[in-house]
């Protein structure tokens, strides 16, 4: 049964129809400038679509809450929730198939990210009995997937674009179905536009913006300009769900509306200039002093300071020349220091940046503050560590060639592929999906089946099962192929591939 849901009346009055079934196997992207109706468009797509398929809406400015009184969504506030809690909520929304929207109003942008990220990775991570179709509406999709890096931290840009590209680039499979809607497309990363098969494209100015619509519409670059004369409300739609060629659409009216209304002209108040100076330049209310808590003594500040003390008293001595010998002996002691913080239980779970405070700490009470690295540096040591691989060996030059071939992957798939290598040149067997997923940062065994077949799909490795489902690796052009290995086993078995 096709279900057609209407949209609103073409510019020939004809009823613009959205085919519901079609949208959920080839998503939507929504375009156009402040003030073009988006929100609006979204707003009529949800209404409409809310009877038939499951819905989650992750709202920025919260102009979509509105949506839980009248069709029964569940409205989560992100400000009062951890990552953990709303990835888990997100889990439990599509097995329980509640239409739910996500509010990141509050948050600043690097915690709407983070937030949105873990939520999406809920719904994207749930078992395959629990696949249900749904429709997975972002609004300001270019917050969520930047073209380029901002001000936010490379983590939270990194963890909120793989969930956007995972999205739209798979979600398919899994009854994800995208709508993403964006005031800038020059703003939005390429890889997450370009999955999307149906376009309505509304007001737009710049140029920039204009030729990439026109781009995706197919259209010449001198039709773009019509962008321009668009009303308030009226989109160009094209796509298998809407239309085979270009065609006019005017959004309808809908049930709801935002909090926040369009914000309208009126009078200003009729006050006396004499009264407004009293009101405006009236003396601001007493501050209120509180007492400082004091705080609880830290023995590293202590220690810091009566070292900073000591040096101001006593002239520092001038350290004599590093001999390569000396240099080699303290580089050993800091890669004992490397494997030391790793060998924690969580070490494999923890973000870069909390590894890097641990690691200079020991390395300072070891001693060696003069030769620990800087953060670069230690990404790059924490990649060869994760990998089994020390100084020494990482300098070989057997493994410059795979270094260059990692260099290929995404930074956090790096350790991984220099792993398997290593596992390659040695012979021994190839490592676990759970030995992947942790080299990786990750307790889903499904991702580390998903890494390996990205990396294959890149051409730097081929996987093959045996009869007995015991899994080989070999790179590509280097003839290095691990020895059969059980993709199921614990992953205290694969421990020999540790330094």
């Amino acid at each position: 049964m096709t279900v057609a849901i209407e949209m609103g009346h073409t510019t020939a009055g004809a009823p613009g129809a959205l085919d519901l079934e079609e949208l959920l196997a080839t998503r939507l992207l929504v375009q156009g400038n402040s003030g073009s109706g988006k929100s609006h468009l979204l707003r009529r797509l949800l209404e409409q679509s809310a009877p038939w398929v499951q819905q989650t809406i992750i709202d920025p400015e919260g102009d979509f809450v509105s949506l839980g009184e009248r069709f029964g969504h569940l409205v989560i506030d992100a400000e009062e929730h951890t990552e953990r809690g709303l990835q888990s909520a997100g889990e439990r929304a599509r097995i329980h198939r509640v239409s739910t929207v996500l509010n990141l109003e509050g948050l600043d942008a690097e915690n709407q990210m983070r937030r949105a990220a873990a939520f999406l990775g809920g719904l994207f991570e749930v078992a395959r009995d629990h696949w249900y179709p749904m429709l997975v509406v972002v609004d300001e999709a270019q917050l969520f997937a930047p073209a380029v890096a901002g001000e936010v931290s490379d983590e939270a840009r990194k963890l909120s674009l793989g969930a956007m590209t995972n999205l739209m680039c798979r979600g398919r499979k899994r009854g994800l179905a995208g709508i993403i809607a964006t005031q800038r497309l020059a703003k939005l990363a390429k890889n997450v536009a370009a999955e999307a098969s149906n376009f309505l494209m509304g007001r737009t100015f710049l140029d920039i913006d204009m030729a990439r619509a026109a781009d995706l519409l197919g259209m010449e670059r001198r039709q773009a300009e019509a962008f321009r004369d668009l009303e308030r409300g009226q989109f160009m739609a094209l796509g298998p769900a809407l239309s085979r060629r270009p065609l006019g659409l005017r959004i309808g009216p809908t049930d709801t509306s935002p909090r926040n209304g369009t914000p309208r002209l009126m009078p200003l108040p009729e006050a006396a200039l004499e009264d407004a100076r009293a009101i405006i330049l009236a003396a601001p209310p007493p501050e209120i002093v509180r007492p400082q808590r004091r705080s609880s003594p830290d023995l590293l500040d202590q220690l810091m300071a009566a070292k900073s003390a000591a040096l101001e008293i006593r002239p520092e001595p001038v350290e004599p020349p590093i001999s390569a010998e000396d240099l080699a002996e303290r580089r050993e002691r800091v890669d004992r220091v490397l494997r030391a913080v790793l060998a924690q239980p969580d070490a494999g779970f923890r973000v870069i940046g909390v590894l890097y405070q641990e690691f200079v700490v020991r390395c300072r009470i070891e001693g060696l503050a003069s030769v620990v690295p800087d953060l670069p540096e230690f990404r790059r040591m924490l990649t060869r560590a994760r990998a089994g691989l020390g100084s020494d060996m990482a300098g070989d030059d057997a493994w410059q060639d795979v270094s260059v071939r990692a260099s290929l992957l995404p930074e956090d798939m790096q350790g991984v592929f220099m792993m398997i290598a290593r596992a390659a040149k040695e012979g021994w067997p190839c490592p676990s999906d759970a030995a992947i997923a942790r080299a990786y940062g990750s307790h889903s065994l499904r991702r580390a089946r998903r890494l390996l077949t990205y990396i294959e799909e890149q051409g730097l490795i081929v996987c093959q099962l045996d009869g007995t489902g015991r899994r080989t690796v070999t790179l590509v052009e280097l003839a290095w192929a691990t020895a059969p290995g059980d993709p199921n086993a614990a992953e205290a078995e694969q421990g020999r591939l540790a330094v």
